[in-house]
């Protein structure tokens, strides 16, 4: 009965916690979308208030020439006094006045406009900082709201588990919300924007059609079609890095050696592919996991190995697959807790889901090796 009204008490507990976090999350997008919309006004009004501020310098700087002009023509007419007559004196003197005080009034200006921009200056500075930090605090509470909402009934259990598994547990969520945040900048950054240019440009070339200056439109078509290339490209391998579809296609080998062939094209690094046994196609999991396996290796070892040569041998066996990743990095030391090891930690949650086993060999300055070994039968 006690254990019952603690079950209960603690299902309140998370019920509760679960609405604050995702009210604390609507807050915090409200309040970062305001200070999106206030920061995109205030980019407006800051080129705006800049042009102003261009225009008053070369107007004033044009005045003041005048000024000087009048001034010198004021101190003749003053000095022969005796040649101009008093209507003449004073149409200069009320002339010279008169922009005299329009200098004046256009330096004040200037020095308005200028604290002005300055101040908003300031404030962009301030509400990227926001902006920044509001999208830092969001990405903590998915991280936190979705490890709230996670299956709740066997919340005991978990509390039982090794603390690296719920470590491992939270990193998995921390990596799906990076990844979905570098796969928006990517799009953001890459396709997005390049459409934007499309559509402008398509604009031009209806202006230059207008004009019947047909050369040019052809020209700006060229340039158009470049860019519309360059724009596929970039999704397609968007595409690629979240599943590549030759997998489905072509199979386990196949898709490595294009993998292989890419990165090493990428970033100028030499990666050796061997693959022994027979090759046929896999279950579909084992050709997912053993691309994912090998995606990760190489990619840890042109990061942060800094690897110049990167050796991988698949072995399919009869009843066993076999994987060896072998680099000339800096290696480091394996009994050393690292930070940033979620990499090798997925690759040995993943084997362990196969029932295999993967070792790692290491030593600084040495090299690493990654030994991967999993039991399998095409029946």
């Amino acid at each position: 009965m006690a254990q019952r009204i603690s079950e209960r008490a603690l299902d309140y507990i998370i019920n509760e916690m679960i609405e604050v976090v995702e009210n604390s999350k609507d807050e915090i997008f409200n309040i970062s979308e305001e200070a999106r919309t206030e920061h995109e006004h205030l980019v407006k009004e800051l080129k705006e208030t800049k042009i102003k501020v261009a225009q008053h310098i070369k107007d004033g700087d044009e005045l003041e020439q005048k000024v000087r002009f009048s001034r010198r023509r004021l101190a003749e007419v003053s000095k022969y006094f005796d040649r101009y007559s008093e209507t003449e004196i004073r149409e200069v003197y009320e002339m010279t006045h008169a922009m005299q005080t329009k200098l004046a009034m256009l330096r004040q200006e200037e020095s308005v406009l200028r604290e002005k921009r300055d101040d908003l200056e300031r404030r962009l500075v301030t509400l990227g900082q926001t902006i920044k930090r509001a999208e830092g605090l969001a990405g903590k509470i998915s991280v936190v709201l979705n490890y709230l909402q996670d299956d709740f009934q066997q919340v005991n259990e978990m509390l039982e588990e090794a603390k690296e598994k719920q470590e491992f547990g939270l990193k998995i969520i921390e990596a799906q919300e990076e990844e979905r945040r570098k796969i928006s900048r990517e799009i953001h950054d890459g396709p997005a924007q390049m459409l934007a240019n499309i559509l402008l440009r398509s604009e031009l070339v209806e202006r230059t059609c207008r004009n019947r200056d047909v050369e040019q439109a052809l020209e700006e078509i060229k340039s158009v079609r470049k860019m519309i290339r360059s724009s596929l490209y970039e999704v397609r391998r968007i595409i690629y890095d979240l599943r590549p579809m030759a997998l489905d296609d072509l199979g386990l080998i196949p898709t490595i050696k294009k993998y292989v062939a890419t990165i090493s094209d990428y970033n100028e690094v030499k990666i050796e592919f061997i693959s022994m046994g027979e090759e046929k196609r896999l279950h579909q999991k084992y050709e997912i996991a053993f691309f994912r396996l090998v995606q990760e290796a190489l990619q840890n070892a042109v990061k942060h190995a800094e690897a110049s040569l990167i050796q991988v041998k698949l072995e399919i066996g009869k009843s066993s697959l076999t994987m060896i990743i072998k680099d000339n990095g800096k290696g480091f030391d394996p009994s050393m807790k690292r930070d940033k090891s979620f990499g090798l930690i997925g690759m040995r949650e993943r084997v362990e889901m196969l029932e295999g086993e993967m070792e790692i060999s290491s030593k600084i300055g040495k090299g690493t090796t990654i030994f991967i070994k999993v039991p399998y039968t095409s029946v």
